[in-house]
């Protein structure tokens, strides 16, 4: 009975820690797998697996938490032109000196309702005009070169400048609405990833290429006649330009402020589509 006793103590004691071995090697396994997972996917990858994350409820007007702005920020802001199969000697980023406008060109990634990826390559001197982004959240990342943005928010509640306003002058813009400048700057690579809102962030934006360079933009949603949002083109006017009563704002802060009056889609921008060659993702 003793004897009895001791071996099935003993075959217990071995199947516990059999057990309990198993149970840390199912714990270890799937950790192993997500580690080595990690470190090798492909950054284009990652970036399409957090959009999709976080973009999975996307809607015009629909801003992510902050938690899941911080975790696509974070993937962005790790990407570089070689993991996108990026260089400044592609034909893209060449101007035989001569264009008044070189031509920009877009290659697409992705787009879905929900999202869309892809990469504007700008030889140097090019530009792409101010625009809006209506009930988007957009993020930019510059993967090569230098390039100066120029971007604006709508002032709330300020007048707007009609075309039946008395004593308009040939030097004015017949209808404008007031808006602040939210940056005005040169960015170089490598930099951090600038994100503008539906009304915050500078969602009205000019690029202009300084060097030749490459942008990756994600906008969500992305645009839709269908559904209202198109792109709008401005000029923007200097703020002493034109005066409207009622408003006034301090000399020394002008220089913040401007006019944006709506314009046609402009002529003088040449954007071609191409192919991407980079590394690719898997939509799962």
């Amino acid at each position: 009975m003793g004897v009895t006793t001791t071996v099935a103590s003993r075959k217990g004691k071995e199947l516990r820690e059999l057990s309990r071995e198993t149970t840390a090697n199912k714990k270890r396994k799937p950790w192993k797998s997500r580690r080595k997972q990690r470190k090798t996917m492909l950054p284009i990858q990652r970036l399409f697996n957090t959009c999709k994350d976080v973009f999975s409820g996307s809607g015009a007007n629909v801003i992510p938490s902050p938690q899941d702005i911080a975790r696509l920020k974070a993937v962005l802001d790790w990407i570089r032109a070689e993991d996108l199969g990026l260089s400044l000697d592609m034909p893209y980023f060449q101007t035989n000196g001569s264009e008044t406008s070189p031509q920009i060109t877009y290659l697409h990634l992705y787009e879905s309702e929900r999202f869309s990826m892809g990469i504007f390559c700008l030889p140097p001197s090019g530009v792409i005009p101010l625009h809006n982004h209506p009930g988007m959240t957009v993020f930019s990342k510059i993967l090569l070169g230098t390039l100066h943005i120029k971007s604006f928010d709508w002032v709330v509640d300020a007048p707007i400048r009609s075309s039946s306003t008395a004593n308009h002058t040939e030097a004015e813009p017949l209808s404008a609405r007031l808006a602040k400048v939210k940056v005005d700057s040169n960015f170089t690579a490598p930099c951090n990833t600038s994100i503008l809102y539906p009304a915050d962030g500078g969602n009205m934006h000019r690029f202009t290429a300084v060097t030749a360079c490459a942008v990756l933009d994600v906008l969500a949603p992305p645009y839709s006649d269908a559904d209202g949002r198109h792109c709008t083109y401005y000029t923007d006017h200097p703020f002493s330009r034109m005066s409207v009563e009622g408003l006034s704002i301090p000399e020394d802060e002008r220089r913040g402020y401007a006019w944006l009056e709506e314009r046609e889609g402009p002529e003088e921008i040449d954007v071609v589509g191409a192919e991407y060659h980079g590394p690719m993702f898997v939509d799962n």
